[in-house]
């Protein structure tokens, strides 16, 4: 069943043709049915050609056989984000060729797009995304359910948060037994700010992640639940989940969950107004990510507020800061941490004119094109502050029914 499969990969690899492999075996006619199964051959043949192109039929057969074994492995440790073995599985794979005559090609392919987005190289994984796209009728029921929960993580991780919550709803849980996606799907209805749906799948997450006894992906699912709470009667139950979260990342030797933990932490007190805490946990958060990341971006753009909302740093400490942010940025192309390391240019040198024509005609329209809740909603209640400052009641009216209504 797999021989004449194995012998075309193989004799096309050393770009030999059916006769000059056969010469002496069997004809090239022979050969080819041989590729084709469409006939019977003597084992001895077999042999032969195995011994021509230089392999070990058994060896073969085992390895192709065990491909989607090592493919479902891969996928499981991918979901516990066990980082090391998700690496050295991607290079063994990498080194396999079978897998292009494969059944499995397209799960492959599919699981790169997970590996590379892992590692933020997102141009890779969009390459691969392309291509699977054009052979997406081809994909077995799983395989397009898997793809759904790939392109959702892929339009996370591209801030594109309306288009994750349309590919993550349209998974068929009858189809897709991989509850992975309830976290990721909890994330878009977090992004778009609905709160009680982002708790709920958070919740469901957490259950799917005890079950198959990953600890690191409960941390997450408790994160992403922990701060849909809003209610401030008592924030000092929130600040003790946050302490326990804390103490379980360290407990993991995970440092880049502890960073996700800190900034929102940091983040809760930003809220509060409590800029001192605030910029103190953003501060802790940045120092333990890469100074080349969007997270170090999105933690500095905090830190910075908010020192400059707690009158915590000089004029020129805070702007100095704002540079390395638009470097930073700018070298990565990343056109939301531009325009935010641009506004808080403009606000820290006082630059009130500026900073309001920029968010009207660059920022504003930039977050609402993507789908940034909160900085859509930040955005505007600053706008209508500024009208109504500067007695543009008509424009402050226009954008209150707007803001209402929303």
């Amino acid at each position: 069943m797999f021989e004449g499969k194995i012998i075309r990969f193989y004799r096309e690899k050393y770009q030999m043709t059916q006769e000059q492999l056969g010469k002496g075996i069997c004809s090239g006619t022979h050969l080819s049915k041989i590729e084709r199964l469409q006939t019977e051959y003597a084992p001895e043949i077999i042999t032969l050609l195995s011994e021509r192109l230089g392999i070990n039929m058994d060896e073969e057969i085992l390895k192709l056989k065990n491909i989607k074994k090592r493919l479902d492995y891969w996928h499981d440790v991918i979901i516990k984000q066990l980082f090391d073995e998700v690496e050295q599985i991607y290079y063994e794979l990498k080194q396999e060729d079978l897998i292009q005559i494969s059944n499995y090609v397209n799960l492959y392919q599919l699981l790169c797009v997970r590996y590379l987005l892992m590692n933020h190289l997102t141009g890779e994984a969009c390459g691969i995304i392309n291509e699977i796209q054009e052979s997406e009728h081809k994909l077995s029921p799983y395989e397009t359910n898997l793809y759904k929960h790939v392109l959702g993580v892929y339009f996370l991780a591209k801030h594109e948060f309306y288009e994750a919550f349309q590919s993550l709803k349209a998974i068929n849980e009858e189809e897709y037994p991989n509850q992975e996606y309830y976290y990721h799907l909890a994330a878009a209805y977090h992004s778009n700010e609905l709160p009680v749906m982002a708790y709920f799948y958070a919740g469901k997450a957490r259950q799917f992640f005890k079950n198959i006894n990953s600890y690191l992906r409960v941390i997450d699912a408790e994160m992403l639940m922990l701060i849909q709470i809003k209610d401030d009667g008592d924030f000092n139950d929130t600040i003790k989940g946050f302490n326990n979260l804390i103490h379980s990342c360290d407990s993991c030797n995970s440092p880049e969950r502890k960073a996700r933990v800190l900034h929102n932490l940091a983040f809760e007190y930003f809220r509060r107004m409590n800029y001192k805490l605030a910029s103190k946990y953003y501060y802790e958060s940045m120092m333990l990510k890469d100074k080349e990341s969007s997270p170090y971006l999105l933690s500095l753009e905090g830190y910075i507020r908010s020192s400059f909302d707690g009158g915590l740093l000089t004029k020129n400490e805070l702007f100095q800061l704002v540079e390395e942010g638009l470097h930073t940025s700018k070298n990565m192309n990343d056109q939301l941490y531009i325009n935010l390391f641009t506004l808080l240019c403009y606000l820290i040198q006082n630059k009130e004119q500026e900073y309001y024509q920029y968010l009207t005609d660059n920022s504003l329209p930039m977050f609402e094109k993507y789908g940034f809740v909160y900085l859509i909603q930040r955005s505007k209640k600053e706008l209508f502050n500024y009208y109504s400052k500067m007695k543009r009641s008509c424009d402050a009216l226009k954008l209150a029914d707007i803001i209402i209504n929303h």
